[in-house]
């Protein structure tokens, strides 16, 4: 097969996803060594009126808001104002009298506090409202956790101390609204709005200019539309998979100037996109500024989930052969994947189906970018094996 007909495979895929009704409009592009080696883009901004997808698309990320959410604490723990093993309550004090509640709804105490490393590796207890099976989840859609865009970080947090964690902390991994609680922390820590913050310290440096918790209005017209569900609580609610447009700007505002959160809520580009992730290759923007040191960098890319607490599951759903870090995933073992990777991989992804990767062996990077809000159709394994085949 020629390099031609490799990266042809990829477009092939794409191409079939956007054929076949399941996704409206994807991107990918993937960065070797520096240097861009694939891009494309598959299908429409909006399906039903068939509009082209734009330059310099921007796209709810969701969930990859929270390495940037993580690497902004690391930038404070490497400044001294922040530790690992901070107590969260020596910041937010609501938490200090929070209890836990086991699956018969019989509360205890905690057993040590909750961390700082707790939050960064979803071992706080928290939990969030979509997670099937958790005995919590229901009291958090009571409350609206996820879903209500208009309550800003402190309200958010002070709503989580009203309620119980779900597990001790450290006791196990549990996918939460930990980020969130976070953010709060860098606010109080910096003693400046989490947006300003990120603004600041982490997008201005890496030039993400269309990267933020809202859309300008001249910018409107290049963002993607939005399919799927359109709320967190039918995320897990594995249904008919209906390329039926959605409005999400409940929990996801575009056009709020108060909407913060650690967790979700960012909009960007693949390739703004692209700049934070080539920067957890090496701590530097590209043009050498230095976000994190490079032991830092190497700090972060440990596994913090001891075996007994293996394999990660997402609700119901395990995260076979990889661990936690402090920023995201992290490949363990390759033996247990089901689909071709790198043996040192990590990064995250978004509810809507985005989805990056760093690969530090072979200096590789992918992004791929749509927007379906709880999809369970494999595209991200599907993109990423057939990008790792066209690079050789």
């Amino acid at each position: 097969m020629t390099n031609f007909d490799r990266k042809n495979v990829i477009q092939e895929i794409a191409d079939s996803y956007v054929n076949r009704s399941l996704f409206s409009g994807i991107e990918w592009v993937a960065e070797k060594s520096g240097k861009i080696v694939l891009s494309g883009k598959s299908g429409y901004q909006n399906f039903e009126q068939k509009k082209s997808i734009p330059e310099n698309a921007i796209y709810r990320i969701y969930s990859m808001t929270k390495p940037i959410t993580s690497v902004m604490a690391l930038k404070l723990i490497e400044r001294g104002k922040l530790r690992l093993y901070d107590p969260v309550s020596s910041f937010i004090p609501s938490f200090e009298k929070i209890k836990v509640m086991n699956p018969d709804g019989s509360l205890e105490e905690l057993n040590r506090p909750m961390i700082i490393e707790d939050l960064l590796t979803h071992r706080s207890g928290f939990t969030y409202d979509f997670l099937m099976g958790c005995h919590v989840a229901p009291l958090y859609s009571e409350r609206d956790i996820s879903d209500n865009g208009k309550k800003s970080l402190e309200e958010k947090c002070e709503i989580l101390s009203e309620l119980p964690l779900a597990y001790q902390p450290g006791s196990r991994f549990n996918y939460s609204v930990s980020l969130d609680v976070l953010a709060r922390v860098i606010e109080i820590v910096n003693e400046k709005d989490f947006g300003d913050t990120l603004k600041e310290e982490i997008f201005k440096p890496l030039n993400m200019k269309d990267t933020g918790f809202g859309v300008d209005k001249k910018n409107l017209s290049r963002l993607m539309s939005t399919y799927g569900a359109s709320n967190f609580k039918e995320i897990m609610n594995i249904g008919p998979h209906k390329l039926l447009e959605t409005d999400v700007s409940a929990h996801n505002p575009y056009d709020s100037e108060t909407f913060r959160r650690g967790g979700t809520g960012l909009f960007s580009t693949s390739d703004d996109y692209l700049s934070f992730a080539r920067m957890l290759l090496s701590g530097k923007s590209k043009s050498g500024e230095t976000l994190l040191s490079r032991n830092m960098v190497e700090f972060m890319k440990i596994n913090r989930i001891p075996n007994t607490q293996l394999p990660l599951m997402l609700g119901p759903l395990p995260l076979v052969g990889y661990g936690w870090n402090l920023i995201g995933r992290t490949m363990l073992d390759r033996g247990q994947m089901m689909s071709q990777t790198g043996k040192n991989e990590f990064g995250w992804a978004g509810a809507a189906s985005t989805y990056f990767w760093v690969d530090p062996d072979e200096e590789l990077i992918g992004i791929i970018m749509t927007q379906y809000l709880g999809s369970m159709w494999p595209i991200n394994d599907d993109l990423r094996a057939a990008m790792y085949q066209a690079i050789e």
